[in-house]
């Protein structure tokens, strides 16, 4: 059977879906990932909005549909 290490602790875990907690070694290690995913542990991150840019491209998207109507 193939084993793999759990994603939170590394301990080596045998790859088996009957294991209630697969890939993780335990509920423990299950718990404690959830919980990083729910306080954005594990965002992705992001480019800084320049919104001084987005009001310019918004106001130049607003001036283009305008024209369309004249």
């Amino acid at each position: 059977m193939e084993t793999v290490l759990c994603p939170t602790c590394k301990k080596e875990v045998k790859w088996d879906m009957k294991n209630p907690f697969c890939p993780f070694c335990c509920e423990r290690c299950k718990t404690m990932d959830l919980g990083a995913w729910a306080s954005n542990a594990y965002a992705i991150p992001d480019q800084p909005v320049d919104f001084d840019e987005l009001d310019r491209l918004s106001s130049q998207n607003e001036d283009a549909e305008k024209g369309k109507d004249e």
